[in-house]
Order: structure tokens, then C-alpha cells, then sequence
């Protein structure tokens, strides 16, 4: 080995059969973990849902200190790397020049972070705030001025700064030890400073099999939950029977255009749907915003900003708080969920990142998918809030069905048939996008950071996450999901003490990126 060449590389442990080449023995060991995971939940779906269940009750209650902690402190930690001196490192070095363009960028960043989830979650989860669906936030008086405030400020506390840094923490430590240091684009990667030599050995096996594992169980997860969502708005819609049937129908033809969409790659496949992820929801967002209370929305902008700032310490203090049930079942809930996501999207930002400077990325990941999502929020949940303090339509008495919330809403406005079918195809283009931008994911891990890995085994992946998705809803319904999902979430325990530990090895890495660049100005 050269001086000068890094000691991990990418593909260098790596196994080349059948057409193949996958590092030897992530990719064997996670597919072998997960296929026993999904059968112990097919033959066992009571006891597996029962002790999932139990694991991550065990972590959110136990350790709802560490969440908030963690939380807090990877916002701090992105907002001071974006003033701090190494904001002006650029990711691949002083010549690297980005790969894609501010839109496609941006639209990649946004529908691999949390998309979907904004489909539901912006109008179902102020309305549930504001109606004590599951606690309030708190415990303000429920259908109160106060509720309303601190509904919007909630919801936009969940879904703005501290979710992107977590992602951001993630996705910086990802590029920055692999566009700058020359390293495999994997989870170990990052923890090279720290673990020198042993991230080659069983240190960074077990780093990357968990970061596969989460990843898969929660790409899965996603997919079957979304898929009887969405079969639930066609019910609701069209009259199309809410069956099995139609369950699985969703899930194989999105899997079908994700694998199209992975066959064609990164360029041609994930910035494509993400891109006209973008377009369908900004002609949606319109529309609401202009069909809707047009003025309360646009007034509502302001006033979302000044409850999230309101709000935004409150909700952070962990210490003497007395909404225990809301607290626990929403916000620590979402960080154990926002960290076992963390792999997945944060390795996507970084794989279409290189050529920006920190700065520019941490502005880019952090403050403008916040802006943005202060926006949709103020629409969507604006609108839901006002129709549900009025008293007007299904959404005035609460929430009964999350996945129809959406639907409801759109239902009290015009063209109601063309909004929610472009909503609906707007959720399953979100599904198509996360499918293949984790499938892309997942195949640089477990083929030892690998850019190019046959598209063979991208294919794989991406089918193997349909196939989980339609065996569990077949065998277990929706208890196997929430096991499968509940396993995704408790790994976001062990995964909160990983990304404490990137954010000191990602400041060691950018610290020393920095004083070699002065010293060699200097010379």
C-alpha cells in the first residue's frame, strides 16, 4: 500500500461471484439477519409484535434523557459548523464542483428526508395537537387559542431544525470522510478518526450490518404502512375495496417503477421522481393556498415562525416535564425515529452533495427544508386547523383514521376528485423516490462504499424491500408492520450514541481539513 493511500478503500474487502461484487460479510449477514427477522415475525407475529413493542417502549421511557439531549445538541453543533472557520471547506476539495443543480438538489434532499411523511403528518398531526387525539402539548387546554398555538409551533418542532440535523450530522460525516479523505461511502467511514485500523474489522462490520438493518426495516415499514394508507384514501375516494388485495397490488407497482427508477441510476432514476416530486407538490401547495383560507394561511406564516420560536425551547427541556404521555408517544418517539432513519437519508444528501461547501450544505440541509416546511405546514395544517376550530367538516371532530386526514381536509375545498388523486399520486411518487434513492443506499453499503456495484444488486435490494413489505401484510397484517417498525425505532437508541460520537470525530476530521489548508496557504 502506497503512503499515501487511505487504509480503507472502497470495495477493497470485497467478494466478486455470480455477476456480483459485495463486501464479504456485511452483505451475507445482513441478508441473512433480516430474512430471520421477517420469518420470526411470520411464524411468531403476536410474539414478535409483543416484544418489539416492549424494546421500544423500554428505550423511549428509559432513555427519553439521551433523545432530547442528543437532539439538542447536533442543532447546536450544525448551526455553529455553518459560522465556524471549516463552513468554507468544500466537500472533494477546493476543485470539486457540484454534480447537480440547486433544484434537483433540493428536490432530491427533500423527498429522501421526509416527504411522505409531510403528506399525512401536516394536517393529521396539528388537528390531533389541537384536539388531545394522543395528550397535547404540554398539556395546554385542548380547542383553545393556546391549543392552536402550540399545535402549529409542535408540529413544526418535530419536523424542522432538529430532524435535518440529525440528518445533516449524518450526511456531512459521510461526504466529508469520503469526497475528502478518499474513504468507502459507508457508516464506518465516519469513524475513522476515532477507530483508526479496527474500522476495516468487526467494529465497522457491525456499524454498517445495523445501518442495513435499519434501514431495510424501515424503507419496509414504510412501504406497507403507506401502501394500506393509501389504499385507505382510494376507499375513501373512489370506492375501491380497502382489501389485501389492494394492499399488495400498491406495493408491486411501486416496486415496479422503484426498480425501473434503480435500474436507470441515480441521474436518470432518483433526481427524475424527485423532480416531479417537486412539481406535484408545489402545484399542490398552490392550490390549497389559493383555494383555501388564503389569508389566514398567508398570515399563518408568520405566525407558525413565531410559535415554532415560542415554543422550540419548552418543548426541548426534558426536566420536570408533566405531558409525559404526549411527550414520550410523539416527540422521543420521533427522534428514535428521525436517528434510525438517520443512515438512510443522511447517506443519500451526502452521495448527491459533493462539490458544496459545509456551509453551503448545512444552509442547504438544515435552514431551507425548514423554511419549506414552515410553509406546507402553515397551508396544510393552517387550513386543517381552521376547518376543524370551525366546526367544518370530518376533521371538526377530531381525528378517527390518520391516513384519511388529508383526504378530509381536500374534501371541504374545490375540484376535491382532481386534488386528492393528484395527492394520491403524489404519496406514492414519495413512496417510488424513497424506495430507490434507499435501495441506492443500501447497495453502497453492503458493497463495501461502492459507487458503481452492479446494478444487479440494487435490483436486489429494492425488491427484497417490496417483497418484506407484501410477505409481513400477507402474514401478519399490521401487526407484523408495527413489530417491524417498533425493531426500526429501538435502533435508534444505539444509534444516538453513534452519532454523538460522528459529531466528535466529524469536528477532529474538519478541524485538521482546516489547519492543513492554512498551512499549505501559508507555504
Amino acid at each position: 500500500m502506497k503512503h499515501d493511500e487511505p487504509a480503507l478503500r472502497p470495495g477493497q474487502d470485497n467478494t466478486q461471484v455470480l455477476g456480483l461484487d459485495f463486501h464479504h460479510p456485511v452483505f451475507p449477514l445482513s441478508a441473512v439477519a433480516i430474512l430471520g427477522f421477517i420469518i420470526y415475525a411470520l411464524v411468531y407475529p403476536d410474539a414478535a409484535n409483543t416484544q418489539m413493542v416492549a424494546a421500544r417502549t423500554w428505550a423511549i421511557e428509559h432513555f427519553d434523557w439521551l433523545f432530547m439531549i442528543a437532539g439538542n445538541l447536533f442543532v447546536v453543533f450544525c448551526l455553529a459548523m455553518i459560522v465556524l472557520p471549516v463552513g468554507r471547506i468544500r466537500l472533494g476539495g477546493p476543485a470539486a464542483r457540484p454534480e447537480f443543480s440547486y433544484p434537483s438538489w433540493f428536490a432530491m434532499l427533500f423527498a429522501a428526508g421526509m416527504g411522505i411523511g409531510l403528506m399525512f403528518w401536516s394536517v393529521a398531526e396539528p388537528v390531533a395537537y389541537y384536539t388531545a387525539w394522543y395528550g397535547t402539548p404540554l398539556n395546554v387546554p385542548a380547542g383553545t387559542p393556546q391549543a392552536m398555538s402550540a399545535a402549529m409551533g409542535a408540529t413544526l418542532y418535530h419536523w424542522g431544525l432538529h430532524p435535518w440535523a440529525i440528518y445533516a450530522v449524518v450526511a456531512l460525516s459521510l461526504a466529508f470522510f469520503a469526497f475528502n479523505k478518499g474513504l468507502p461511502l459507508t457508516l464506518r467511514s465516519a469513524f475513522h478518526p476515532l477507530l483508526g485500523e479496527r474500522t476495516r474489522g468487526w467494529p465497522g462490520h457491525i456499524i454498517d450490518i445495523v445501518a442495513v438493518l435499519a434501514t431495510i426495516f424501515g424503507l419496509a415499514t414504510s412501504l406497507g404502512l403507506g401502501a394500506t394508507q393509501a389504499a385507505g384514501g382510494l376507499a375513501y375516494l373512489f370506492g375501491v375495496p380497502d382489501t389485501l388485495g389492494t394492499q399488495i397490488a400498491i406495493i408491486v407497482v411501486v416496486s415496479a417503477i422503484a426498480l425501473f427508477s434503480v435500474w436507470r441510476g441515480l441521474d436518470g432514476g432518483v433526481k427524475l421522481f424527485s423532480n416531479i416530486n417537486m412539481v406535484i407538490a408545489a402545484a399542490l401547495l398552490l392550490f390549497v393556498i389559493v383555494a383555501g383560507p388564503t389569508l389566514t394561511i398567508l398570515a399563518g406564516i408568520g405566525g407558525a415562525t413565531r410559535d415554532y420560536l415560542t415554543h422550540i425551547l419548552p418543548l426541548s427541556n426534558w426536566i420536570g416535564r408533566d405531558d409525559t404521555t404526549w411527550f414520550h408517544g410523539w416527540t422521543v418517539f420521533y427522534w428514535a425515529w428521525w436517528i434510525s432513519w438517520s443512515p438512510f437519508v443522511g447517506m443519500f444528501i451526502a452521495r448527491v452533495s459533493y462539490g458544496r461547501t459545509v456551509r453551503e450544505f448545512l444552509i442547504a440541509v438544515l435552514l431551507v427544508p425548514t423554511l419549506v416546511t414552515i410553509v406546507w405546514m402553515s397551508a396544510f395544517g393552517g387550513t386543517a386547523l381552521h376547518q376543524a376550530a370551525s366546526g367544518v367538516g370530518s376533521l371538526a371532530g377530531g381525528i378517527d383514521d390518520v391516513s384519511l386526514a388529508m383526504f378530509q381536509m381536500l374534501a371541504q375545498l374545490p375540484l376535491t376528485a382532481i386534488t386528492s388523486t393528484l395527492a394520491i399520486i403524489l404519496v406514492l411518487v414519495f413512496f417510488i423516490t424513497s424506495s430507490d434513492s434507499g435501495s441506492l443506499v443500501i447497495d453502497s453499503i453492503t458493497a463495501g462504499g461502492k459507487l458503481d456495484a452492479p446494478k444487479s444488486q440494487r435490483v436486489f435490494w429494492a425488491t427484497l424491500e417490496g417483497v418484506i413489505a407484501g410477505a409481513l401484510l400477507y402474514g401478519g397484517g399490521n401487526q407484523a408492520l408495527d413489530a417491524l417498525q417498533a425493531g426500526a425505532v429501538t435502533t435508534g437508541l444505539p444509534f444516538t450514541l453513534v452519532l454523538l460520537a460522528m459529531c466528535f470525530s466529524l469536528y477532529k476530521g474538519l478541524h485538521d481539513e482546516h489547519r492543513l489548508t492554512l498551512a499549505a496557504a501559508a507555504s
